[in-house]
């Protein structure tokens, strides 16, 4: 029986092992969530946003989902095991084997869980780097009607994205695995120099 299981096991984490993950940082406003939707379009990649999943889990009306309402309402960071189990619920119902991880890890604990749980290494980062400035007036502009959308939350996103998440792309951007993109400017040009990241990551022979 044991035998059984191990291979089970095995199997598992072989299946694993076939996911493309590229995780895709930027603070909000950054435009992360536009670029995700051409590299879709244009790569065949299955875009997870790890806000999405936790907004969808809040309307759910679920205990989980009222205990990250009041989490998101305070700015704190929702426990890396639940976004976890969010993204990978979501991987697995996909259908899909390649994935844009957006807005995660949003700390280092959450990229240390991340490795540690699904045994899953990012194939890069993609960073968009965008002034404070130019995010805060796109968020002001954008009125989609977000409850996280007003100037006083958009302060304390940026103060935890800050905090939190640099050290992340630092510690990526060590193992050579970042790619910045200048986000500051138009929607176009920046796709331009997503889809050079892309196409260069298609050509490479994989190990």
């Amino acid at each position: 029986m044991g035998t059984v299981l191990d291979a089970a096991n095995k199997e598992a984490k072989g299946t694993d092992k076939k996911f493309t993950v590229v995780f895709v940082l930027g603070g909000p406003g950054s435009g992360k969530g536009t670029q995700c939707t051409n590299i879709v379009q244009n790569f065949g990649y299955t875009h997870l946003s790890a806000g999405d999943l936790l907004r969808a889990e809040i309307k759910s009306g679920s205990e989980n989902g009222t205990m990250i309402q009041n989490m998101i309402k305070e700015g704190k960071i929702v426990p890396s095991e639940v976004t976890i189990k969010l993204i990978q619920r979501a991987m697995q119902e996909s259908g899909n084997d390649k994935f844009l991880i957006d807005g995660f890890p949003r700390n280092e604990e959450n990229r240390a869980a991340f490795e540690s749980v699904t045994g899953i290494l990012p194939e890069f980062v993609l960073f968009f780097d965008c002034s404070e400035e130019e995010m805060e007036r796109r968020l002001l502009s954008r009125n989609q009607g977000r409850e996280d959308d007003n100037i006083e939350t958009i302060r304390k996103r940026f103060k935890v994205f800050m905090e939190s998440s640099l050290p992340v792309i630092e510690y990526y951007n060590s193992k050579g695995k970042v790619r910045k993109i200048d986000a500051g400017k138009p929607i176009e040009e920046v796709f331009e120099a997503v889809k050079a990241v892309f196409t260069s990551s298609n050509d490479k022979v994989p190990a």
